[in-house]
């Protein structure tokens, strides 16, 4: 591991401490939050897993009405009696934090509470099994939105997690072991600074000796 690039100093060594202190702690803290990340992550997935199921199984039950109404209805007619909308929906979109990550949270808005808005043709020439695929894309949309919500927090949060497990790692294998190795290079010089001093000193004072009483001791 390649030290720092600063001066052997007792006021560099102090710094240093301080400095691997901070990265300590921030260590401790994104790793708390990667592990947390990690949770609600796992959650979702598995609540992401669920409503995937039961939305590609709804969404397959529609089909079959579909296939059941093409087949009594012309596909003319069919495609006449879906040409235009009853009921116009939209989108809501807004944001919660969890984790500080932004995660979206979607709700559907629909301009009417009418519930026979949502049939954009009348009954007299199209069958019950087109009435029973519009009724069930309908019952389905909001699992839709929710599906559509948590597909994007899994998204974000996994990028999320990443970058957090990019900066442990550093602090983890980069950042504090530079600063513990540089921290006991500077250690090592200030000990053979002393030892060099305390040589120095003992020299002088033999040579003191000497000169005052002819003799070294």
């Amino acid at each position: 591991m390649a030290i720092m690039n600063v001066n052997p100093t007792r006021m560099q060594m102090t710094k240093l401490k301080k400095q691997l202190q901070t990265a300590r702690r921030g260590h401790k803290m994104l790793k708390d939050k990667r592990d947390e990340l990690m949770r609600q992550f796992i959650e979702l997935v598995q609540e992401n897993k669920k409503l995937r199921d039961k939305v590609e199984a709804a969404l397959s039950e529609c089909h079959s009405h579909f296939i059941s109404a093409s087949a009594v209805m012309s596909r003319q007619a069919l495609d006449s009696s879906l040409m235009s909308s009853g009921q116009q929906t939209g989108v809501d979109v807004r944001a919660k934090n969890i984790m500080s990550v932004d995660v979206p949270v979607f709700s559907a808005v629909s301009e009417s509470s009418d519930e026979g808005g949502i049939f954009p043709y009348g009954f007299a020439f199209t069958s019950f099994e087109l009435d029973d695929a519009v009724q069930s894309l309908n019952e389905l949309l909001p699992d839709m939105i929710k599906l559509a919500e948590i597909e994007k927090s899994c998204e974000l949060m996994a990028a999320e997690i990443e970058r957090t497990r990019r900066r442990v790692n550093s602090l983890e294998h980069v950042m504090i072991p530079r600063y513990e190795e540089t921290i006991r290079y500077i250690s090592m010089k200030l000990e053979e600074n002393d030892r060099s001093s305390r040589t120095r000193l003992m020299k002088v004072k033999d040579m003191l000796l000497d000169k005052a009483h002819h003799y070294s001791g």
